[in-house]
Parts: C-alpha cells; sequence; structure tokens
C-alpha cells in the first residue's frame, strides 16, 4: 500500500492506497511548521482505516516547503555562483535580473572565469584551473557554504562543470555544489538561475528531508518516501536532497496527475480550486503540458521542466467586497472553518455564496439567508466568468475540450464553463492532488543540442533516451518497467553542422 500527501496552503491531505483503490482519505488544516499538518494527516488516515505501519511501502509527498522558502526569502544560504564563460560573457554577469532584494539574501557572490564549449562541445576556451583555485580561497575566506556552476553550453558538454566542481569540492569539501547541466536546459542565464536557486535551498533540503524521516520513524513507517516534482513524476528523498528546486510545482502537478487517473482522461483541460488560489492547466497523454517559455519564479527567470500552468485568486476561502462587487484574491486562506459567515465567523467568502445559492449544504445555512438574491447570482456569475476566462487563456484552440474539475473549491462551479465539451468531477476529488502524489512514476530528462554532421540522427536519439533513462534511474525508477513517453525534435536552422535539439522524457515505476 502507499501514502501519497499533498500539503497545500490552506490544506494537507493525505489518501491511503492499496493499487489503484482508494483506501481512504483525510483533509486537515496546513500548519505552520508544515511537519505537523503531515504527521496528522497520515496518522490520521491510518487510524481510521485500521492499516498497519507495517503494511505500508512507500510514502509520496508533495510539499511547498521549498517554494515558500524562495518567495518569502526564509532559510536560504549564503551561495557563490560560479560561471565558466569568460571571455564571452562578461558583459550580464550572474544574477543581474534577480530581484534585488532576492539577490542581497544570499549575499550576490559571483565569480567569472574562462571557459565554455560551442553548442557543438567545441571549446571557446580552456578552463583555468587556477582561477577556480582562487575563487574557492575567496569563497572559504567569506564562509560562504553553497556554490552554483554554470558553464556555456553545458548541457552539450557539462566537463568543464565537473571539473570545477571537483577543484571546488577538492579545496571546500563541506561546501554542497549545483551544476547547471544537471537542472536546466539550453539558455545560460535561465539555466544558471535555475543552478543558484538550487544551491542557496541546499541547507534546507537536508532540514526538510530529516524532518520528514523522523515523523515517519515517530509513526513507525519503515517504507522510503518520495517527493513529487515539477512535471508530475517522483524523485527519491536522496534526490530531493540535491535538487529541491524541482519540487516547486509539485502541487498543481498532483492534481493535474491525480484528475487524469480518477476521470481515466489522458488529454484535458484541467481545473484544481483549492482554498486561496486556482490552478488551469492542460493534460498531454496523462501528464501536464510543459512550459515552453522560461518561468519566473518570485521574479527569478528558470528554464529547469515546469507544467504550463495559470494560477488565479479564487477559492472556498476568498474574501467576497459586496460594494463594488469584488471576488478575492485575498482568503481567509486555513481559516475558513472559523472566520466564514456559515462558520459562525464574520467574513463573507465564495463559500458563503455557494451555500446561500444552493450549490452546497454546509454549516449553517441561516446565516447567509440576509444576502440579497440578485448579489449572490452576480457573484456566482462573477466566478463562474472568472474560470472560463482562466480556461480560455490556457487553450491553444477554439475547439471544445473535456474539463476535469477537481480540489475541494469545485462546490464554487455549478454550471457547464463555456469552451469545453464536458464537465467531469471524479469520485474522490478533494483530495486529487494526494492521488496525484500516491500514483506517481519516476521520471528522467535530457535536452541536448546535437550536431548532426558529426553524429548520424538515430545515434543522437538513441544518446539522448538513454541520458534520459539514465537520469530517471538516478532519480528511483525500476530500469525494467522505464518508457519513453516524449520525443522533441527542433532543427535549429540558425546554427551550423546541421544542429538539432533534442529533449526526451523517460518514466517508469518506482523501483521499491
Amino acid at each position: 500500500m502507499r501514502i501519497g500527501v499533498d500539503v497545500g496552503g490552506t490544506n494537507t491531505d493525505a489518501v491511503l492506497m492499496d493499487g489503484t483503490t482508494v483506501i481512504g482519505w483525510f483533509k486537515t488544516q496546513t500548519t505552520a511548521d508544515v511537519t505537523t499538518g503531515i504527521t496528522t494527516a497520515i496518522r490520521t488516515v491510518l487510524e481510521e482505516t485500521k492499516i498497519p505501519t507495517n503494511e505500508i511501502k512507500a510514502v509520496m509527498i508533495g510539499t511547498t516547503h521549498f517554494t515558500n522558502a524562495v518567495v518569502e526569502q526564509k532559510r536560504l544560504m549564503q551561495t557563490a555562483a560560479i560561471r565558466v564563460g569568460l571571455p564571452a560573457t562578461e558583459c550580464l554577469p550572474p544574477m543581474v535580473d534577480w530581484p534585488p532584494d532576492l539577490r542581497d539574501t544570499i549575499g550576490n557572490h559571483k565569480y567569472l572565469v574562462h571557459g565554455g564549449h560551442e553548442f557543438d562541445g567545441r571549446e571557446i576556451a580552456p578552463l583555468d584551473e587556477n582561477e577556480i583555485r582562487e575563487v574557492a580561497k575567496d569563497i572559504k575566506s567569506k564562509g560562504i557554504r553553497a556554490v552554483a556552476i554554470s558553464a556555456v553550453f553545458s548541457p552539450v558538454n557539462g566537463s568543464f562543470e565537473e571539473r570545477a566542481a571537483e577543484i571546488i569540492q577538492n579545496e571546500l569539501p563541506d561546501v554542497s555544489i549545483s551544476l547547471s547541466h544537471e537542472i536546466g536546459r539550453m539558455g545560460i542565464l535561465e539555466r544558471e538561475n535555475a543552478a543558484i536557486l538550487n544551491a542557496c535551498l541546499g541547507e534546507l533540503a537536508k532540514a526538510i528531508v530529516d524532518s520528514f524521516r523522523k515523523a515517519l520513524a515517530d509513526m513507525k513507517i519503515d517504507a522510503p518516501f518520495y517527493l513529487s516534482q515539477n512535471d508530475g513524476t517522483l524523485m527519491s528523498a536522496e534526490y530531493a536532497e540535491k535538487y529541491p528546486v524541482l519540487t516547486f510545482a509539485s502541487g498543481p502537478t498532483n492534481s493535474m496527475r491525480g484528475a487524469a487517473f480518477l476521470s481515466g482522461v489522458k488529454d484535458a483541460m484541467v481545473v484544481d480550486l483549492g482554498g486561496t488560489t486556482s490552478d488551469v492547466g492542460m493534460l498531454l497523454r496523462g501528464f501536464p503540458r510543459e512550459a515552453s517559455v522560461a518561468v519566473e519564479i518570485s521574479g527569478v527567470r528558470t528554464n529547469f521542466r515546469m507544467p504550463d500552468v495559470y494560477s488565479f485568486g479564487l477559492g472556498g476561502g476568498s474574501i467576497v467586497s459586496q460594494d463594488p462587487l469584488k471576488i478575492g484574491p485575498q482568503s481567509v486562506g486555513y481559516e475558513l472553518t472559523t472566520k466564514g459567515l456559515v462558520f459562525g465567523g464574520d467574513v463573507l467568502t465564495t463559500t458563503d455564496l455557494a451555500v446561500a445559492g444552493g450549490l452546497v449544504d454546509i454549516g449553517d445555512a441561516s446565516a447567509v439567508k440576509s444576502l440579497d438574491a440578485t448579489f449572490v447570482r452576480e457573484a456566482l456569475d462573477e466566478i463562474q466568468s472568472m474560470v472560463e476566462t482562466a480556461v480560455d487563456r490556457m487553450k491553444t484552440s477554439a475547439a471544445p475540450v473535456p474539463l476535469i474539475l477537481v480540489g475541494g473549491g469545485t462546490i464554487l462551479v455549478s454550471r457547464q464553463v463555456e469552451g469545453t465539451s464536458e464537465m467531469i468531477k471524479p469520485e474522490h476529488f478533494p483530495v486529487a492532488n494526494a492521488i496525484g502524489a500516491a500514483i506517481a512514476q519516476v521520471g528522467g530528462e535530457t535536452d541536448r543540442v546535437f550536431a548532426l554532421a558529426e553524429l548520424p540522427r538515430d545515434e543522437a536519439l538513441a544518446q539522448a533516451r538513454q541520458e534520459a533513462t539514465d537520469k530517471a534511474i538516478a532519480a528511483g525508477a525500476d530500469e525494467k518497467t522505464i518508457t519513453i513517453v516524449d520525443v522533441e525534435e527542433v532543427p535549429l536552422a540558425y546554427l551550423p553542422s546541421n544542429a538539432v535539439k533534442i529533449r526526451v522524457k523517460a518514466v517508469g515505476d518506482l523501483a521499491l
């Protein structure tokens, strides 16, 4: 049996599954320290189902710890950014496009050294190892314990990053190092940014993973646990300690994977209505459609794999103003059950509107009887319009598509959404996010430029497939179950040597 857990801004959900069958589930409020909420949710679902802990074979967790740390600029390490790129990249130094406050939070320590490669792996300039050693001395003098190393076209040839890391590690054995070619894609600035964000989370990643280990041990659960990645797949706890940035969008992707599993529909629009915000994304072959452009995280442009998701301020706890009519983005969040009118509070929320409009029967309906019927109708129309606008924004064509509704806030939508062919609200929809974590597979991806003048196309594709497979295995996949689920070839006409960018994604079952 597996336990899936998803930590949201309002609720922490846990679900117990036996294969593809949901045995039990539980929702609780997200706690300030997050870990307490996870413990409560898991312990309760085990007590209610009376399943002994020795039958649990794996625990999957989707967490907001690392995203919140960057957004709130808390618990981030001082980080040295080393770029192997001179003399070609001096005009735009590391972190040049960062918000000043976030850049200052991690210290704004940046170093440029000679080296780098062309798109086809040829050297631009040799790596100056003495420069690296001088940088290591300066890092040591400042007491910095996290380092991010990036090099020009390192996804094609990562040898300079690896050698620089080897030198730094020899000089500074206790420093944690992030290499950009292991995290991001083509594009030096965005890939470098992703590596820096990953590096500054290193200490927090170890602390959080250790806290999860302790929580499971305290509950006598002797099973491996995994964390959800941005692309809807899993990674081992050890992998998560090394690459915490790969969890940033795990919440929306868990919901989308859960929606696909519960509905049986692999190509559809998904709207996950939570307590504070709603997320809209597109399923393709059962996985979230990936963003094709750089994704900003707290004002920092990155290019590692992220889902194409649109978030907007609508949820079950959204605060409603009457004159003029305004819904969200402010929300009572996890305090809905104490501040909402139908729960004895004094704040008008969207849940109160749903009760007043007869969409759901929860709480004390008499508390909203005094609301003007015309106002309630107009407010519910506005909620419908917000959802329809978000769906239309994410569609790539005018053709109607199936729409899957999940999340506790689905009580807010009672009518057919314009632009959809059908609306599906599957069983267990309130905990689709935790189910998405529980049923997730393990994935790996490679994104590289190949020069087909030197390497036949078939060999380039085979090499890319093998790299993606190796990454999936490293993340915890069973080698025997791995399949290639996506292959993308993009000819690069502006480069010589018949260059082509190849992206391959591999997915496999957990190696339990």
